[in-house]
């Protein structure tokens, strides 16, 4: 009897010890499994983020937006001017009627980047009624949830090209549609570095699993 107990003790802790081996290798594989999941997911989105960085989507809309960037006292900075004389350009080609200057002030400014903007424009003859100015909002999402409400509440309509850095372009417009926009985008002539390629994925990324809305909140 002595003997049969060892051998059901011995049993019962060699059947523990399988479980324990083989539920390790499940959580290895599990966990793998995210790790590779992850991975292949911000891998497309890196491309898909590349992609449209290369694609020029003018054509004519409602409205021309130009996405806001760093102002100098209000003097646009060379990132802002870029997207200015690109919205000019669209403008001048008879794309649209309208050019929505866009983004708030940091703490200390005079001027907000909206206001840089309209002055640029008024001093290259663009008349004051083709220029509409959205000074809420201190990131894409903010901007063009503002942009949205402010076309509808004038009346225009919700076809708009979006102008920012080559990078920005998918986001962008993912997030002008989560706000209600159909967007096309048309970048800036301005080189991107290889560490806004990576910002913009990841904030893409972020974006599409919780909504741009919430994703916008996390960076304050």
């Amino acid at each position: 009897m002595p003997a049969l107990k060892s051998e059901r003790s011995g049993n019962r802790l060699s059947t523990n010890g399988y479980r324990s081996v083989q539920l390790r290798k499940f959580v290895a594989v599990a966990l793998l499994s995210v790790i590779l999941l992850s991975l292949s997911y911000l891998l497309i989105v890196f491309f898909q983020v590349w992609l449209n960085s290369t694609r020029d989507q003018a054509r004519p809309v409602d409205a021309i937006v130009v996405l806001g960037a760093a102002q100098w006292d209000g003097v646009p900075s060379p990132v802002l001017e870029a997207r200015l004389e690109k919205a000019l350009k669209l403008y001048e080609e008879g794309l649209s009627p309208i050019i929505v200057t866009t983004g708030s002030k940091q703490a200390g400014d005079r001027f907000t980047e909206a206001y840089a903007g309209l002055t640029y424009l008024l001093e290259r003859s663009v008349p004051e009624s083709s220029i509409l100015v959205v000074v809420d909002g201190s990131n894409t999402f903010e901007s063009l949830s503002a942009t949205a409400n402010a076309l509808t509440d004038r009346g225009i309509g919700n076809e708009v090209i979006l102008v920012s850095d080559p990078y920005h372009a998918l986001r962008a417009k993912e997030v002008a549609r989560e706000v209600g926009l159909q967007a096309w985008f048309s970048p800036t002539d301005l080189s991107s570095s290889f560490s806004q390629l990576i910002r913009e994925t990841a904030g893409t990324s972020v974006g599409r699993i919780i909504g741009f809305r919430k994703a916008s909140t996390l960076s304050k």
